[in-house]
C-alpha cells in the first residue's frame, strides 16, 4: 500500500462510517477506481477502530452512565426501571445478530461480498428501502420509549451491513424510521450499536491486514494502518456531531440520492468494463 492509498482511505472512512452511505462499500469502491485494487475488509475493519474511538468519545458520559447503572442493576433491583440500564441489555442484545453472522460468514464477506456488482446493487437497492422508511416512518417515538424489540429489529438490520453497500449506520436509521422512531433517537442508539461490534470487528482483525497480500489487494505498513486510522478518527469525531445536528432538521433523502447515483456510477463503470468487479 502506497502512503497515498492509506490517507485517502482513512479520510473515506472517516467521512462515511456514520453517514448511511456504506463506508466498506466506499472503501471498496475508492481503492477499485484510485488504486486498481482492494484494500480488504480486515483494513476497513481496523480503521473503523478509529472512528469508533471517536464514538466513546463523543459519549464518553452517556457510555459511563448506561454501563455505571447496568453494572448496578445486575443486583440492584431498585435501577432496573431506568432507561440507561435497560438501553444497556438494548446494547448487548442488538449487537448478537451481526456477531453471529459476521462469525458464521466470515469467509463468503471477506470474498463475495466485496464483488463490486454486488456493492453497487446494494447501495441502489438499500437507497430505495431507506426512502420508504423516511417517507413512511411517522417519527413519534423518542429513545423514552425505545424497547427490546427496537434493538433487537435494528440489531437484525445492522447485521445486514456485513455486505459492503447495505451501510450499517443506514441499515440502523432505516429500521429506527420503520419503527417510527425519530431520526435522531434512531442515529443515537445506531452509535451505541455499533461500539461492542466494530470494537470486537477490529481487534480480531488487527493481524489479518497485515498478512501476505492475494493477487489484487494491497497490504498496509504498521506506520500507514496507524496513520489512516488516526485520520479516521479525527474526521470521524466531527462527522458525528454534523450528522446529529443534520437529522434533527433534515430528511435522509440527500444521502438516498447520492446513493442511487453512486451505485449507478459504480454499475456504468463495470459495464464498460472500466474497473473490475473484484
Amino acid at each position: 500500500m502506497t502512503w497515498v492509498e492509506a490517507i485517502v482511505l482513512g479520510i473515506v472512512q472517516g467521512l462515511t462510517e456514520f453517514l448511511p452511505v456504506s463506508s466498506s462499500g466506499h472503501l471498496r469502491i475508492t481503492s477499485a477506481i484510485f488504486f486498481d485494487r482492494d484494500a480488504g475488509a480486515s483494513f476497513t475493519a481496523v480503521t473503523q477502530l478509529g472512528t469508533e474511538a471517536a464514538v466513546l468519545i463523543y459519549f464518553a458520559k452517556d457510555i459511563w452512565r448506561i454501563t455505571r447503572t447496568w453494572l448496578m442493576g445486575l443486583w440492584d433491583r431498585s435501577v432496573r426501571s431506568s432507561l440507561d440500564y435497560r438501553m444497556g441489555w438494548y446494547v448487548i442484545v442488538g449487537s448478537i445478530p451481526i456477531g453471529l453472522f459476521g462469525f458464521l460468514f466470515k469467509d463468503q464477506i471477506r470474498t463475495a461480498g466485496r464483488n463490486l456488482w454486488v456493492v453497487s446493487t446494494t447501495l441502489i437497492v438499500f437507497a430505495f428501502v431507506l426512502a420508504f422508511a423516511e417517507y413512511w416512518g411517522r417519527q413519534s417515538r423518542t429513545l423514552v420509549n425505545f424497547r427490546m424489540r427496537d434493538g433487537i429489529v435494528m440489531g437484525f438490520a445492522q447485521a445486514m451491513a456485513l455486505v459492503p453497500g447495505v451501510s450499517r449506520s443506514g441499515g440502523t436509521l432505516t429500521a429506527g424510521l420503520l419503527l417510527n422512531l425519530t431520526r435522531e433517537a434512531a442515529a443515537r442508539y445506531s452509535f451505541l450499536l455499533a461500539i461492542p461490534a466494530v470494537v470486537m470487528s477490529g481487534i480480531f482483525s488487527v493481524g489479518d491486514v497485515f498478512e501476505p497480500a492475494a493477487p489484487g489487494t494491497s497490504v498496509p505498513s504498521v506506520a500507514q494502518m496507524v496513520v489512516a486510522t488516526i485520520i479516521a478518527f479525527g474526521i470521524g469525531y466531527a462527522a458525528i456531531a454534523w450528522l446529529l445536528r443534520y437529522v434533527a432538521h433534515h430528511t435522509l433523502y440527500v444521502f438516498v440520492l447520492y446513493r442511487v447515483a453512486l451505485g449507478t456510477l459504480v454499475l456504468a463503470l463495470l459495464l464498460t468494463g472500466t474497473i473490475s468487479a473484484t
